[in-house]
């Protein structure tokens, strides 16, 4: 089966709605994996950073729409310093969120107490403003 990527696809609605909303280029990312290999968050996650580029790539709504990662993301920035291409991880992260919120998505799962003894400082931060804890 031959996949078609591009954001010129007509059917690649779901990824130029996160590239309009994150202001990223989607199909830039090469899949490396180095934003996934230095994210502080990513025992947490369902999908790890590049991983939720590549369902973006591939027009995977669903999967993006279920994805628990966006939520557990901490907006460290970590991952976008460590981008070869230059992306802005945190932001397509942001934007997956606001497109889950802007479906209806309730805000079910939190980091527990255990989990935020061991996270960086940044992402507690973050999680407190995601929150209102």
């Amino acid at each position: 089966m031959k996949i078609i990527l591009g954001n010129s696809h007509p059917q690649s609605l779901f990824a130029q709605k996160i590239e309009a909303l994150s202001g990223q280029k989607l199909f830039a990312c090469y899949q490396c994996g180095k934003c996934s290999s230095g994210c502080p968050m990513a025992e947490s996650m369902d999908l790890l950073p590049n991983r939720v580029i590549r369902e973006a790539q591939l027009n995977n709504g669903p999967v993006l729409m279920s994805c628990r990662a966006v939520w557990f993301c901490s907006s460290c920035f970590a991952c976008s310093v460590r981008c070869p291409k230059g992306i802005d991880i945190a932001r397509i992260m942001e934007a997956v969120r606001t497109l889950q919120m802007m479906d209806g998505k309730p805000i079910t799962e939190q980091p527990s107490c255990e989990d935020t003894g061991t996270l960086p400082q940044i992402a507690l931060v973050s999680h407190f403003r995601k929150f209102n804890v």
